[in-house]
């Protein structure tokens, strides 16, 4: 006679827990270690390279590199030295530490010379990411074109105690030169006024960035001034 033994019996919960425990067994299987960044091995130029700006002053835009483990995965924590191999400007910070993205940057203020190199590394980087700049001297008279529907230049740069002037080529159509930010008080704004001809200038003297707009076209009609040493 055949002896019989009662089937297994597995609680549910039971059941489930284990399904569980062999899901998460097998994700860390599959993925290991590949979300967790490994050491750095390279450095790649993010923003701020070839930029044309002028003697004597720090560029518009930072220099900024990512720092990437081999699997092209951003790393934290990368302490990068920034250094001028050609011109005689210099940088701030001379190093500055990858964030969460892997992001580092510093400003790059140029000399007198007229090309700039700067190079980023760390510790064991075959090849360090260059940074190439030109600079030349600022203006110090500006022309700008008040025209139908826009400022021409929208933007432009002057020297510090330069002057731009702005020449009406509207015919009956009036604008105005209005500011609305400076880096201290603002300036005297332009009359309302309309046909060819007619002009109206400003002489700087405060370094920094200086918006404005025509209250006849606010949208339309914007544009900026930098000061420059």
């Amino acid at each position: 006679m055949r002896t019989r033994f009662p089937a297994p019996f597995f609680h549910p919960m039971t059941t489930q827990r284990v399904i569980t425990l062999l899901a998460g067994v097998a994700a860390w299987a599959c993925n290991g270690d590949a979300t967790q960044p490994r050491p750095p091995s390279d450095l790649l130029k993010t923003g701020g390279d070839t930029q044309s700006w002028y003697h004597n002053n720090p560029l518009p835009v930072p220099l900024s590199v990512i720092a990437v483990d081999p699997g092209g995965q951003p790393v934290e924590g990368v302490v990068v030295t920034w250094s001028v191999t050609q011109g005689d400007g210099a940088v701030s910070p001379a190093q500055s530490t990858s964030n969460a993205n892997g992001v580092a940057s510093t400003i790059d203020s140029i000399g007198s010379s007229t090309t700039q190199r700067v190079s980023a590394s760390f510790p064991g980087l075959a090849n360090a990411a260059t940074f190439i700049e030109v600079a030349s001297t600022p203006s110090t008279a500006v022309g700008v074109s008040v025209n139908n529907t826009a400022f021409a230049p929208r933007d432009t740069a002057v020297q510090s105690g330069g002057t731009v002037t702005w020449t009406w080529n509207s015919g009956t159509t009036q604008h105005s030169v209005t500011y609305l930010t400076a880096p201290g008080a603002l300036p005297t704004s332009s009359p309302t006024q309309d046909a060819s001809g007619p002009t109206f200038s400003t002489t700087f003297t405060t370094v920094g960035r200086y918006t404005y707009h025509c209250t006849q076209h606010p949208t339309q009609m914007t544009g900026s001034v930098t000061v420059v040493h």
